[in-house]
């Protein structure tokens, strides 16, 4: 049995699918993950030991062009959706399933290169936001904001359709068209289909049953990690309080003006010692003061274990590992789904969000001091125990199952 895993996006949308690749090895099957090829994501698999079967572009390429080239959203999916099927086609050779996430244009390419070879597709989301439900709204897409007549969530979700089928429809249906499979009215509905994978933990990101969309939520898929932490960075950790860590993932943080000197000083004003994570925003040290220790890819389940607090994007990743961590967290949400984490985290009392995607050290005070409160650590301890940890494997189950037939 052999499966391709299928993505085209940031860390938080591959690092899932090689958790999924490791279960479904530890069942006998063979598992391929399709992602691009920047160097991070190479690494990677080959310390997994997982096969990469190259996407079309490396994603911060695509993102570079995107920008130089001055091309709409829709002109952009033009290009990814043949180029993606092309790859993914290639990488699905001998494959009896496909499990894709990452940007609708690759999960719509990847779902054509499921129906073209007669083979078990199923989408997966990482964030409830994402799934059709009458509970909750979409997430906004650029250049369609949500109407302020409309408050209902079936009427915000049918205008998400509009929006998609605007933004992706022609692309999605003249490529289909060109390789000979049907076209449709609502491409979002057919690409996300009726039954999708929520790999969310029901903890952090519930999921409440409804007609418009049969989700199953199998859990967060988490990725062990049994690295050691470098000996510089044991030493920090061992010669004083533990810091605040800070990091924004693969959040370039444009819009903030010195993001790092920012945290620092935020950071210092509670009288706390700091890890800054360089992550896409390259964070650095700002001054020679022994107080601060920078970081480049490291074991986030060890390192947010021995911290006092995470101030990150609010990623779902990021946030899943700070909570199995037992870690108080500051989110400073930037785009897509990292609103609704911070609101989780919130309302789980876990941490505190910052009001906007731009910080500064003043407006970071009252956050921090929340996270690094008592009783939130102590509620953070608590929500720790609840997180689930075999999200993969239940997935890995479910997948076997449906090439069996035994699932839909």
């Amino acid at each position: 049995m052999r499966v391709l895993l299928s993505t085209y996006g940031s860390r938080g949308d591959v690092q899932p699918l090689v958790a999924l690749g490791l279960a479904l090895q530890s069942m006998g099957v063979e598992a391929v993950i399709s992602a691009p090829t920047d160097a991070e994501f190479v690494d990677l698999l080959e310390r997994e030991d997982v096969p990469l079967a190259p996407a079309f572009m490396p994603v911060r390429q695509w993102i570079e062009e995107a920008k130089q080239s001055g091309l709409r959203l829709r002109q952009l999916a033009a290009k990814m959706v043949p180029a993606q099927y092309e790859a993914i086609a290639k990488a699905a050779e001998g494959c009896d399933a496909i499990v894709a996430t990452g940007l609708f244009p690759s999960v719509a390419a990847a779902q054509a290169v499921a129906e073209t070879q007669g083979i078990h597709f199923s989408w997966a989301a990482f964030c409830p936001l994402m799934v059709p439900s009458p509970h909750h709204p979409p997430m906004e897409y650029p250049g369609w904001p949500h109407p302020p007549e409309l408050t209902d969530n079936l009427a915000l979700w049918a205008f998400n359709a509009q929006a998609k089928n605007a933004l992706f429809g022609e692309s999605v249906n003249t490529h289909r068209a060109a390789i000979g499979l049907p076209t449709f009215d609502n491409v979002r509905d057919h690409v996300f289909t009726h039954r999708p994978w929520l790999a969310s933990d029901p903890v952090l990101g519930p999921w409440r049953p409804a007609d418009l969309t049969d989700a199953v939520q199998t859990g967060a898929w988490i990725l062990p990690d049994t690295r050691q932490l470098p000996a510089e960075l044991e030493a920090f950790l061992a010669s004083g309080e533990p810091p605040v860590y800070v990091g924004f993932g693969s959040m370039a943080m444009h819009a903030a003006e010195d993001p790092a000197r920012v945290a620092i000083e935020a950071v210092r004003a509670q009288g706390r010692r700091v890890i800054l994570a360089q992550g896409w925003a390259n964070l650095a040290l700002i001054d020679d003061q022994g107080d601060c220790f920078v970081v480049g890819e490291v074991n986030q389940q060890a390192l947010f274990a021995r911290v006092a607090a995470v101030v990150h994007h609010g990623g779902a990743g990021t946030t899943t590992a700070a909570a199995r961590a037992g870690a108080p967290q500051v989110v400073v949400p930037q785009v897509a789904d990292q609103p609704f984490w911070a609101s989780r985290v919130i309302g789980l009392g876990i941490g505190a969000a910052h009001d906007g995607p731009i910080p500064s050290a003043g407006s970071l005070f009252v956050p921090l001091r929340t996270a690094l409160a008592a009783d939130t650590r102590e509620r953070a301890f608590a929500i720790a125990m609840t997180i689930r940890g075999n999200g993969a494997v239940l997935a890995a189950e479910m997948l076997i199952a449906a090439i069996r037939g035994e699932y839909q």
